[in-house]
């Protein structure tokens, strides 16, 4: 079963959830972003999650003066829109550390958080006003994919990276946008704005805006990306 027939509504996925929060990092729906957990407090929050709907919440921290990637403490003011996920893979190192991989479900909105002696937090959320997250593939034909894909390309031969090109051409838009999204070396506003854009259309004009400033910033604005 997939995740788009398991979840075919808000009222499939559960009310309350356990958060991560971490700093630089989003989850989008049918993306995946794979986490190595350590610290006992999440590892604790992996148990409780895979003993029930194995769906948790991915929500960046506030900006704030330290760098801490995940908060200590639990009265760190956290965002208001964040994406769950399912754990769709699990597997216990001897170390003790586990090695998960989150596909993504729906974003949600925080209503509020729920007081519990856990040492990790569990938020009150709401799927409605992120329900079209739940049709895969919606919006595509209005992606410009041609414009995202000269503009990639141009990124990545600007900073020397390679890909497997063949894949890329292959991908839906849908999976190629967040995909993307999730994995681009972006700061937290911008992975931010990436996650809360309205649409699929929207989202990857964020992603070419985002690279072209890149682009324009580091002297390769000379091919037209228009």
């Amino acid at each position: 079963m997939t995740l788009t027939d398991r979840y075919r509504r808000p009222a499939d996925l559960p009310p309350r959830i356990p958060i991560f929060p971490l700093r630089g990092a989003i989850l989008l729906p049918r993306a995946t972003l794979p986490l190595n957990i350590f610290e006992p407090r999440y590892l604790d929050m992996i148990d409780h999650v895979m003993s029930g709907a194995r769906v948790m919440g991915i929500l960046q921290p506030l900006l704030s003066d330290d760098d801490q990637e995940s908060p200590i403490e639990k009265t760190a003011e956290l965002r208001s829109v964040g994406c769950a996920g399912r754990v769709t893979s699990y597997q216990e190192l001897d170390d003790g550390r586990l090695i998960i991989t989150l596909t993504g479900i729906t974003r949600f909105q925080c209503v509020d958080e729920a007081e519990t002696d856990m040492p990790y937090r569990i938020m009150s959320v709401s799927y409605d006003r992120f329900a079209s997250d739940l049709t895969e593939g919606l919006g595509e034909e209005l992606v410009d994919r041609q414009n995202l894909l000269r503009v990639l390309r141009t990124y990545l031969e600007a900073n020397r990276l390679k890909t497997d090109w063949a894949t890329i051409q292959r991908a839906s838009n849908e999976f190629l946008i967040n995909a993307l999204s999730v994995m681009c070396p972006y700061g937290p506003e911008e992975k931010q704005a990436l996650l809360e854009a309205k649409d699929l259309r929207s989202r990857a004009e964020v992603l070419v805006a985002l690279a072209e400033i890149d682009l324009a910033s580091n002297g390769n604005s000379g091919t037209t990306l228009q």
